[in-house]
């Protein structure tokens, strides 16, 4: 039994997300369902499982959040194919995005960081909606979206992906784990994607995707002790991206610099080490300590036609987590103490904008749980950070179970954030807009940091009709900007303005939603999303652009039963609507050159079916955007990608029509 306890509890401790509240979490793992939800954690955190990663091509984290009502996926500009992610409405720099809850894709790697983990590597992904736990730091505004990695101690011996598609994209993914000893387990990830082929669907000479390779490695060992109660991990990763975009006709070694064809190359290279460690106390298996250290050396050098843009950044992360009881175990804290270091070289042009950050910061989370309906999680932690000076952030959730299958659930918290605008703000670069930042007083950039209250109810309800399992909710958030790094492209299209707020700034997200077990083994998933997301410009007051007001999402989702052999068919189809969205600012274009004040609205359907032949092999294919709507005009100016006009950031919809792909998955178990 103690063995149990020590290997549950070390896990925990190595990867807390709220940490009082772990045991719930990992309990519902159990469940078959794709995508979970607990009536007895405090946070309004949802658990997307392997099974639910499996219905997608999901090829990197980016896309693995098509089937998901909570996520939006967008494409951010019409050439690098980079998917971008919201959630509350609002972009991903507003979310804290971890890694085994080490802070991953920030700074340098805002914008393409989504497509460095790929789909294989990943066992689980927790989606947390508001202001996350003070435990992970003061940045997160709007959640937390934390990816859990496959654990050495858990994986097979050998597994393979094979993935190709009708856009020219081919991926590889092989894993090899090994026990090394009786304490030590090691696995070996190496990916490996490439898109080989120009296309120009939409025959504005402009390639639909940007040509592509990338390699991505990780070596990955764990120990496990579970007499002295310890567990430990170690991460060594190393990746190389390369993406070339533009015109069809564009060749780098002649074209590059000069304006006789447009193109863009994006060359990143990445390196991170990680290492965790964890301890029970023996005696008092609700009491342990971790310490979790990344080290992260991320170096982009990029073009966009004649805007260079180079950016490299060294990270230091460095988090100590006490966790113990008041008393007894319905009084539960954790507290520690945290470091991060960044130091940016970044080149905009040859204006040098680097600098370095620092922070050291001390946290306490207190959670009561009564073990039947009601639990509260209130933490608050300090901060000092070279730049945005002595802060305090506090957080509060709490969670009540009115009656039998229901669940009632309030957070609050407030968010802080140093504005990193060139490298969230890439796609910017493809186009003609000469990019100016008005304020001067602050240390970032010239501006202040970006300061956010978030507020939240979520109501969820479990029923049975007509004999079958369903549930319905709805959940409402509001976030209120003190400050924010206003990004405007609505004074004119031939300018982008970076300044501090000067009005009000708020996001109001209401999403409702309905589940429901049509049949055995034959389940409907939907959603409808409401956002009002409205900020003050110079020019006036705007919704945010490129924001669908209205957004509708269903799923179903249909599994045949298995043989004894363990062959199975799975059939998966998704659908989205997207009402219209606020466009930027063309009027004062040529008339060939100008978008209407709001996109049109559209519909998506993607598509999966997968035969399972054993417990050893599949096959699935797929479509995605199987309705082949495309976006009219992606590219402003393309006939002059070198005029006042030309602007490739300015994507509603998709540029690549319908894509189909193959894939198979082979274990060794």
């Amino acid at each position: 039994m103690y063995k149990k306890i020590v290997l549950l509890a070390t896990i925990l401790l190595a990867f807390p997300v709220f940490s009082q509240e772990n045991l719930d979490e990992v309990k519902v793992t159990k469940k078959r369902k794709g995508l979970q939800k607990s009536f007895s954690v405090t946070t309004n955190t949802t658990l997307v499982t392997s099974k639910e990663l499996l219905k997608a091509a999901c090829c990197n984290l980016a896309e693995s959040f098509e089937t998901n009502p909570s996520i939006d996926v967008n494409f951010s500009d019409a050439l690098t194919g980079t998917k971008q992610i919201k959630m509350l409405g609002l972009t991903s720099p507003y979310l804290m995005i971890t890694e085994e809850n080490v802070p991953s894709v920030r700074g340098a790697s805002q914008a393409y960081g989504l497509s460095f983990t790929p789909g294989t590597w990943v066992e689980s992904i927790q989606i947390t909606k508001g202001a996350g736990s003070v435990v992970n730091g003061y940045e997160s505004i709007s959640g937390q979206i934390n990816t859990e990695l496959i654990k050495p101690i858990n994986d097979i011996p050998f597994f393979l992906n094979a993935y190709g598609s009708t856009d020219s994209r081919f991926e590889l993914n092989t894993h090899f784990n090994t026990q090394l000893s009786q304490k030590w387990s090691s696995s070996l990830f190496v990916h490996g994607n490439t898109r080989v082929s120009k296309m120009d669907q939409n025959n504005d000479g402009f390639m639909d995707n940007p040509l592509a390779k990338q390699i991505n490695v990780m070596n990955r060992y764990q120990y496990y002790d579970a007499e002295k109660g310890l567990v430990s991990f170690i991460n060594f990763r190393y990746m190389n991206d390369k993406k070339q975009s533009g015109e069809v006709d564009f060749d780098p070694d002649k074209d590059r610099g000069t304006t006789s064809r447009w193109g863009s190359e994006i060359n990143t290279q990445r390196l991170d080490l990680a290492t965790k460690v964890g301890y029970v106390f023996k005696d008092m298996p609700f009491q342990s300590i971790g310490f979790q250290n990344a080290f992260t050396l991320h170096d982009q050098n990029s073009y966009y036609g004649l805007n260079v843009y180079d950016i490299k950044q060294s990270s230091f992360y460095s988090n100590l987590i006490f966790n113990s009881i008041i008393n007894n175990t319905k009084h539960k804290f954790a507290t520690g103490i945290n470091f991060a270091y960044d130091n940016y070289n970044e080149f905009v042009g040859l204006i040098d904008y680097g600098r370095v950050d620092n922070s050291v910061g001390a946290f306490f989370e207190y959670t009561y749980d009564n073990d039947d309906n009601f639990s509260l999680v209130l933490g608050g932690r300090v901060d000092n950070h070279n730049r945005l000076g002595t802060f305090v952030t506090p957080r509060l959730h709490l969670r009540y179970n009115p009656w039998e299958k229901s669940v009632i659930r309030f957070s609050a918290g407030r968010g802080k954030r140093a504005a990193n605008i060139f490298a969230e703000n890439q796609s910017l670069f493809a186009s003609s807009r000469t990019l100016s930042v008005l304020d001067t007083d602050g240390k970032i950039y010239g501006l202040n940091p970006e300061i956010a209250w978030n507020y939240g109810l979520s109501f969820n309800q479990k029923f049975q009709l007509f004999g079958r399992n369903g549930d319905a909710g709805f959940d409402l958030y509001r976030t209120d900007f003190q400050n924010q790094a206003v990004v405007d492209v609505m004074q004119s299209p031939q300018q982008v303005l970076f300044y501090n707020l000067k009005g009000k700034s708020y996001a109001t997200s209401l999403q409702i939603e309905f589940n429901y077990e049509l049949a055995n083994r034959f389940s409907l998933r939907s959603a409808y999303k409401y956002y009002d997301i409205q900020t003050h410009y110079l020019s006036g007051v705007y919704q945010r652009p490129l924001q669908a007001k209205h957004r509708f999402f269903g799923n179903l989702e249909y599994e045949t039963g298995r043989s004894e052999s363990g062959s199975q068919w799975r059939f998966d189809a998704t659908y989205n609507w997207l009402g219209k969205q606020q466009l930027p600012v063309t009027a004062s274009n040529p008339a060939q050159d100008r978008l209407p004040e709001f996109s049109p609205s559209y519909n998506l359907i993607n598509a999966q079916v997968t035969h399972v032949f054993s417990s050893s092999f599949e096959i699935y294919v797929g479509g995605e955007n199987i309705g082949n709507y495309k976006q009219s005009k992606a590219i402003l100016g393309a006939e002059t990608p070198f005029g006042p006009t030309f602007d490739a950031s300015i994507v509603y919809a998709p540029i690549f029509g319908q894509m189909y792909y193959a894939g198979l998955r082979f274990k060794i178990k």
